[in-house]
């Protein structure tokens, strides 16, 4: 599907219903260190798979850099295209792709963009680089410095231009204390952001939950869900207004827009 410089897709459907980054032994690259946590049997396991290492390189090697970033690739894309439309993206805009991983999204957002206004951060810059080497179909129309490897959500390097922000099946994969402070620095560090969007999975339970895609998701490891009070809470205690957007993504994620 391309994409207008008017903000329009061109042949785009009216619904966000399509693939997402949570797919079923496809978790989704993010931000994170390598801690290992106690499992429910006494066993140690790490908080991510994403943090096992040299995970990265192998996935590279194997050509597989698509793959682990949930697959289904130009559908998922779409639907984040989408999503950012709906939010009233236009050409102008400065984008923040936080968990860009092999830039499934940023192979249609830094055409759609002026030049120079995407940013993407990940924990990974072998995968950001090779994304952009692979997917792009002019890697020059993306400074590589535009690419900054970032675990802790503090976005150093990225400048405070920045207009809109998504975060797509990042914190799916990322226990629940990581949430807080990415966005209390999303806040501080860019005061022109008009909206960021995030996906999650919702469930008031501390026990594992079927979402309505099928997924299933706990409260203690990936992929995990989050309780709608506890995040509008840190949303709010980060000086965001949060709200629900009705659509359901697949696996049942629900996507909140933070202004």
């Amino acid at each position: 599907m391309d994409y207008s410089k008017s903000g329009n897709p061109k042949g785009a459907r009216s619904t966000l219903r399509g693939p997402d980054h949570a797919q079923k032994g496809a978790p989704r690259p993010h931000e994170g260190r390598r801690r290992r946590e106690k499992g429910s049997q006494g066993l140690t396991r790490l908080s991510s798979p994403y943090l096992a290492p040299g995970f990265y390189d192998a996935a590279i090697a194997k050509g597989r850099h698509r793959d682990i970033v949930g697959g289904r690739w130009d559908e998922t894309a779409r639907v984040q295209m989408a999503a950012l439309l709906s939010a009233g993206m236009t050409p102008q805009d400065h984008l923040l792709d936080i968990g860009c991983g092999s830039l499934r999204l940023g192979h249609k957002a830094v055409p759609y963009l002026d030049p120079g206004h995407y940013w993407g951060t990940d924990a990974s810059l072998a995968l950001m680089r090779h994304g952009r080497l692979t997917e792009l179909t002019d890697p020059g129309a993306l400074p590589e410095d535009h690419l900054i490897e970032d675990t802790d959500f503090t976005y150093r390097g990225v400048p405070d231009t920045i207009t809109l922000a998504i975060a797509f099946g990042v914190f799916t994969h990322l226990p629940a204390h990581r949430l807080p402070p990415a966005l209390s620095n999303l806040r501080i560090r860019f005061p022109s952001l008009r909206t960021a969007l995030v996906s999650l999975f919702l469930s008031d339970s501390t026990d594992p939950t079927r979402q309505a895609d099928g997924v299933v998701t706990h409260s203690d490891r990936p992929p995990y869900h989050r309780s709608r009070p506890d995040v509008e809470a840190e949303a709010r205690a980060a000086g965001f207004t949060p709200s629900w957007l009705d659509q359901v993504l697949p696996r049942g994620q629900i996507l909140l827009r933070l202004s």
